[in-house]
């Protein structure tokens, strides 16, 4: 048996430093080797390459963004590097992903193709979280179930084709509805199973954590 590897989620970690790059300096002081991060699209793309190559840490993993991308603050189209995007705001709005969301499929495209141009600037080749989303506010589970799966599918088959000429898995997460996210479509990791089986791509993944799944 493989010997556990651990790394460190700097959105959730040293969060008493203000920015994601020096979360990254702090993790590799403690002791770890890879990070990992929810959302790191309004840090500058360049300042967070330095501070990975400076710390010595892997990226081995990022969500897609939560919402919509309100603009893009790049000091020139071909400078990628110089990257920083706006989204502030929609988790306030009530924004968890876009995957699955009706109307939204554009958007994720677009916030994808972001995820997918920090992963290669970071080196971070391993996996790309592919959040599902909220029920859309003022509908039940019930009612929407059919119409979400069938665009959940359709965006991760876009995805997986996307991410397979990168050499990248995408990964997908189920969360529970008890306390942590009442309205997250994607709330079982039998859900998530039978939803992996209809995209039928093998670079497609399941991510658990257990805390997130069961905590109760």
């Amino acid at each position: 048996m493989s010997p556990l590897k651990f790394c460190a989620n700097v959105s959730w970690l040293f969060t008493e430093l203000p920015d994601v790059s020096q979360r990254l300096r702090a993790a590799a002081a403690a002791g770890f080797q890879a990070v990992e991060a929810a959302w790191l699209y309004d840090c500058e793309l360049r300042e967070l390459q330095r501070a990975r190559q400076a710390a010595g840490v892997d990226v081995v993993l990022i969500n897609t963004p939560p919402g919509r991308l309100l603009h893009s603050c790049a000091t020139s189209a071909a400078a990628s590097t110089s990257l920083r995007m706006c989204f502030a705001g929609d988790l306030e709005a009530g924004d968890l992903g876009l995957g699955a969301v009706p109307g939204r499929g554009a958007e994720f495209r677009q916030g994808l193709d972001l995820a997918v141009t920090y992963a290669k600037a970071l080196d971070c080749k391993s996996r790309i979280h592919l959040m599902a989303g909220r029920l859309p506010v003022g509908s039940t589970r019930s009612a929407v179930a059919k119409e979400m799966e069938a665009i959940f599918v359709q965006n991760l088959k876009y995805a997986a084709d996307l991410l397979s000429k990168e050499g990248i898995t995408g990964l997908i997460e189920p969360i529970n509805t008890r306390i942590t996210d009442p309205r997250y479509f994607l709330d079982s990791p039998h859900q998530a199973a039978e939803i992996l089986e209809k995209v039928g791509k093998p670079n497609l993944k399941l991510q658990m954590v257990y805390l997130i799944l069961t905590w109760s």
